[in-house]
């Protein structure tokens, strides 16, 4: 619980090894049963081009993954007993019956969810993806949505679509490279999948309409021990045999886990890096709005969370520029920007989320900021925006936790105290969220009392002004996407 110790030094024993694959990097780290990292090691998740698609490079990933994993089980003088995978949410592969099939088991080349989808692809998906209800999310840009990807491989490719074995989410597909074991997750596939009715607890209609119930495995726990590693891996990676494979999961629900592991409910999390991901177990689903980054996800269980999302790590570099994103801002760089009544309006990067129309209108309103240090606190006082903006769309007044890639900057979470001063909000300094929960999660079924977490208390920060300032900024973003 917030505050607990973190219960000793970190041990290796029963340590459990953890893939992360992110949208442009993978991780692969080792972390104890009580979710603390020990080691880590990390590479680009490379894009080549087509033909026939722009697609990652699943060959040159293996070969890392799978070299980064014996590395580290043989770190601290062994001891690993588990291995478990988390990904993001917007991809999938199809497979053949071979995990070994070409280096990689794959049909055909895994889609990057940010290559254009050709207008063939979409109109037909607009006719068969069905409403938001059972899809959980607003159709959204390029090929986001494994079910979008499917589509478009059968389109383009119906010989091979046809021999696929499995469509396999991302974090199953690394388990079943492992196992051998195909299976079907929850979080994975409803975090916009557009495969999983969420609230319905059944697969979404486009499944049945083009005949894809054969690719899609059984349903199963993200914490599921799948068996061991598969022996031929073992043996070509100098992978300890007796490895214990788990299932996994999508990476925010992951870290979303990580809390409900550790005993809470009733709470927000709001996630940062290239996506802010706000997530609420409290949150209604007739409050979502598909129109404005709003979406319905899944917990471990099935159960449904309310969802919202904002490019807040694009937004924040297009803003804040190079030199911005080299400098550091102190608190007198942040009163300064609301003292001039400067704000950025969303959105800067290609996706509108809480702002419909504003995709590629964003703007700096105001005097410009003339220093690189007035550069990053402007980028800031968006990011916390962004992030308040969020957390209000989901509604609820239990603790908001904020994790990730923001928190590294010292004034971020004070600045969103400080404009959601009606709520206790707590902070993680742990930089490895997702890994956490991932370890957390492959303990699952042992597990007898709430795990250890170290979650501190945010003071808000003493900014003259910013309520104010923080009206402007709401003003002027729900205006942007109607700006001439």
């Amino acid at each position: 619980m917030a505050g607990a110790p973190a219960g000793g030094a970190a041990s290796d024993a029963g340590s459990v090894l953890v893939i992360d694959i992110g949208k442009s990097f993978a991780k692969v780290s080792r972390a104890d049963a009580a979710g603390r990292i020990l080691d880590t090691r990390s590479a680009p998740n490379r894009v080549l081009p087509g033909p026939p698609w722009p697609h990652h490079d699943l060959r040159g990933l293996s070969d890392w993954v799978f070299g980064a994993l014996a590395e580290l089980a043989r770190g601290g003088g062994g001891g690993a007993e588990r291995v478990i995978a988390t990904g993001h949410g917007s991809g999938g592969v199809l497979v053949g019956e071979d995990p070994d099939a070409e280096g990689t088991g794959a049909a055909l080349p895994m889609i990057d969810y940010e290559a254009e989808s050709p207008p063939a692809v979409d109109a037909a998906y607009a006719r068969l993806a069905g409403g938001f209800p059972e899809r959980g999310s607003a159709i959204m840009l390029r090929s986001a949505h494994q079910a979008r990807q499917m589509l478009r491989a059968a389109m383009e490719a119906p010989a091979a679509f046809a021999r696929a074995a499995h469509a396999l989410a991302v974090a199953p597909y690394w388990a079943w490279r492992l196992s051998g074991v195909a299976a079907s997750e929850v979080t994975s596939l409803g975090a916009q999948s557009h495969l999983w009715d969420v609230a319905g607890r059944r697969w979404a209609p486009i499944v049945a309409a083009c005949g894809w119930q054969r690719l899609l495995p059984p349903m199963r726990p993200g914490w599921d021990d799948l068996g061991p590693l598969r022996p031929e891996l073992a043996r070509r990676h100098g992978l300890p045999g007796g490895l214990r494979v788990h299932l996994g999961a999508h990476d925010s629900s992951t870290a979303f886990y990580r809390y409900q592991a550790g005993g809470f409910r009733g709470f927000t999390l709001v996630s940062t890096g290239t996506w802010i991901v706000a997530l609420s177990d409290s949150c209604p689903p007739e409050r979502l709005d598909a129109a404005r980054g709003m979406t319905l996800n899944a917990d471990m269980t099935g159960a449904p969370v309310g969802g919202c999302l904002a490019m807040g790590g694009r937004e924040f570099a297009l803003i804040a520029g190079p030199a911005g994103l080299a400098a550091a801002a102190g608190p007198e760089d942040v009163a300064a920007v609301v003292r001039a009544g400067t704000v950025a309006v969303p959105s800067f990067s290609a996706d509108s989320g809480l702002f419909p129309g504003s995709a590629g209108r964003g703007r700096i309103e105001g005097p410009a900021p003339a220093t690189p240090q007035g550069l990053r606190a402007l980028a800031l006082l968006h990011g916390a925006m962004l992030t308040e903006a969020c957390a209000a769309a989901l509604g609820g007044a239990g603790p908001l936790i904020l994790d990730g890639a923001f928190l590294a900057d010292p004034l971020f979470a004070p600045l969103v105290a400080a404009l959601v001063p009606e709520r206790r909000v707590l902070a993680s300094d742990e930089p490895h969220g997702v890994t956490a929960g991932a370890a957390l999660l492959a303990h699952h079924a042992g597990r007898t009392r709430p795990a250890e977490l170290v979650l501190r208390p945010v003071a808000p920060a003493r900014v003259p002004g910013l309520a104010d300032w923080a009206e402007l900024w709401r003003s002027r973003a729900r205006a942007g996407g109607n700006a001439e």
